[in-house]
This record gives structure tokens, sequence and C-alpha cells, in this order.
């Protein structure tokens, strides 16, 4: 068995990657768990069982690895993020520049890896649209969410105007997506690693490797991830 802890943005590829990586090493079975980064960190420093961490926020990584906790991690893939808006589209957000219109808008908490990302996208767009931008924006936030599928949740079922999520999770259809501009948008890097106190440490390393390997790469990719993979840290 091969326990892996993994940011929920990483649902869907994860769950392919596992088939993918079984199908491949029949003798390993995976479990993935998925839940906010911050969340399985905390569940790991407690001492949760795991094989590997994947997580979409480097300090939450270099938290473990300075703890001892994780070792070897490396970058294996990054997001950006986009604004989602409801089909019907009530505030007639159209362009990133139109976000101050919402009234109701989702984020992540400043714990979550979307929501610190979010926080920092519109700083860089107060450098382009002036500090009104990112006041006016924060100050329309009617919620904060732990995870990026809560937040995508309010916008397709109408409770919320607009939302800030990884370009991942903006599902085509269910919601109208909006793109970042150029310089305002913030590339989320994901990382992973192998627990040191690992009860499959093989299984950890085949999977890591899996992960950066061409096949791996290549469902990240049509997963709508972008490539990416560096050394061990």
């Amino acid at each position: 068995m091969l326990r892996v802890f993994a940011a929920s943005s990483l649902t869907e590829a994860f769950q392919e990657l596992a088939r993918a990586f079984e199908a491949a090493h029949p003798e390993i079975d995976v479990v993935p768990i998925f839940a906010g980064s911050q969340v399985l960190r905390l569940q790991i420093e407690q001492g949760a069982r795991a094989d590997v961490f994947a997580s979409a926020d480097q300090r939450h990584m270099d938290a473990l690895v300075r703890a001892g906790l994780v070792t070897g991690s490396r970058v294996f893939a990054g997001n950006e993020l986009v604004v989602i808006v409801p089909r019907d589209n009530p505030a007639a957000i159209t362009v990133f520049a139109d976000l101050p219109r919402a009234r109701r808008l989702v984020i992540g908490t400043e714990h979550v890896p979307a929501g610190r990302y979010a926080r920092m996208a519109l700083q860089r767009a107060a450098t382009r649209h002036g500090t009104d931008f990112e006041v006016a924006v924060l100050g329309s936030v009617a919620s904060e969410e732990s995870n990026v599928r809560l937040a995508r949740a309010k916008v397709e079922l109408g409770a919320a105007d607009a939302a800030i999520v990884y370009r991942t999770d903006a599902v085509p259809g269910r919601v109208r997506v909006i793109p970042l501009p150029d310089g305002v948008n913030v590339r989320a890097d994901y990382l992973m690693g192998a627990l040191t106190a690992a009860a499959n440490p093989e299984g950890a390393e085949l999977w890591i490797d899996f992960a950066a390997s061409p096949a791996g790469q290549d469902i990240m990719t049509r997963r709508g991830f972008l490539a990416g993979s560096a050394p061990a840290r």
C-alpha cells in the first residue's frame, strides 16, 4: 500500500495518475488522501501515516522538510489562477478589471495556498489598476474557504458572483472562466516529497519518479497543469 497525501486541487489528476501507476506497478495499491495542503501538513505533524506529501504551497512543504518529516522534495507541476463566475454572470464580469463589480466574492483563507496566491495577485493588480481596485475587491469578499473546491461550488450554485480559483478547478460549461492578465497572475508550484517515516519508502520514490516522468507529466498537462520538474531540494 502507498498512502499519498495530496492537495485537493490535485484530485482528478492524481486519481488518473494512480491508475496509471498501478498498471505499471500492480504490486502497489495507491491510496490517495485529498485535503487542503495546510490540513495535510498539520495531520503529518501530528503523526498521520503517509508515504508521500504533495503540496500546492512551498511553505507547507518547507516546514515539513525543516522538521525532518519530509525529504527530497521537488517541483513536479504548476498551476495558475483564474476568476470564475456563474454561467448567468449576474455581476456582468467579463474581464479581470471588472472584478470590483462582484458583490459576493469567494477566495481561499490566508492559510490556503490558493487564498495566499489570490491576495498576491490582487497586490500585483494594485500597481496596474490602483490601490482602490485591491481595496474594492477585498471589500467584496463574502466568504473565505478552506479549499478551492468549496469556492468553486459556491459559484456553481449561484451563491457567489465570482471566485478566484486554480485554472484546473474551473470546469468549462459549469462556470464562465476569466483569465488573469500577464503580470498579475501567480504561478503555483506543486512540490512532492517522501515522508522520512514512510512505511513504503521504495514505493514513495517510485511514485515521485513516475509523476516526474514523461507519462506522469502527460497526465498532469492533460489535466490542465503546467509542466515542471526540478531536482530534489
